[in-house]
C-alpha cells in the first residue's frame, strides 16, 4: 500500500466535499495536525476512522486503501460494455430484418413456383413467364440475403457511390 498515494487521495476527496482540514478534524474528533499527517502519507487513520471517511466521502473502503477510484472506473467500463452490447444487438436486429425482407418474398415465390409447376397448365407465354418469375424470386432473395449477410452489399453500395461521384465530377 502506497501511503503517499492514499494520503493524496484523501486530500482530493476532502477538497471535493469542500471541507477544510479543521472541519474534518472536528467531525472525526482528531486534531487538524492528524488529518494533515494522513494527507501527506506520514500516518494512516485507524480502521474505524477509515470506515467513517469512506461513508463521509461516499467511496468504497478499497478505493481509499488503493488511493484511487477503482469502483468508478469499473462502473464506466461496465456501462461502456453494456452500450457496446446494445449497439451490437441493434445491428443484429437490423440485419435479421433485412434477411427477413429478402427471404420472405423468396419463400413465397418458391411456393408459387411449386404450385405452378404441379398444376397442369398449357405451355403458353404467360405460364412460362410466371414460372420463370416465381423461380427467379427465391434465387434473387437468396443472393441478396447472402450479399447482405457477408457484408458485400455495403461494399457494392460504396462502389456505386464512388462511381456516381466520379460521374458528377466529369460533368
Amino acid at each position: 500500500m502506497d501511503l503517499v498515494k492514499t494520503g493524496k487521495f484523501l486530500q482530493e476527496l476532502r477538497k471535493e466535499k469542500s471541507i477544510t482540514q479543521e472541519q474534518l478534524s472536528e467531525k472525526l474528533g482528531v486534531s487538524r495536525r492528524t488529518v494533515s499527517r494522513w494527507e501527506t502519507g506520514n500516518n494512516m487513520p485507524d480502521i474505524d476512522i477509515l470506515i467513517e471517511l469512506a461513508d463521509l466521502y461516499e467511496v468504497d473502503l478499497r478505493e481509499i486503501l488503493n488511493g484511487e477510484r477503482t469502483v468508478i472506473m469499473e462502473k464506466e467500463i461496465r456501462e461502456t460494455a453494456l452500450m457496446t452490447e446494445e449497439y451490437s444487438n441493434e445491428r443484429s436486429r437490423r440485419s435479421t430484418r433485412f434477411v427477413q425482407v429478402y427471404f420472405i418474398p423468396g419463400i413465397i415465390g418458391l411456393f408459387a413456383f411449386l404450385i405452378l409447376s404441379n398444376m397442369e397448365l398449357p405451355d403458353t407465354f404467360i405460364t412460362g413467364f410466371f414460372k420463370g418469375l416465381t423461380f427467379s424470386m427465391p434465387l434473387t432473395a437468396m443472393l441478396l440475403g447472402l450479399l447482405h449477410t457477408t457484408g458485400s452489399m455495403g461494399r457494392i453500395e460504396a462502389f456505386k457511390m464512388r462511381l456516381l461521384k466520379g460521374e458528377e465530377e466529369k460533368r
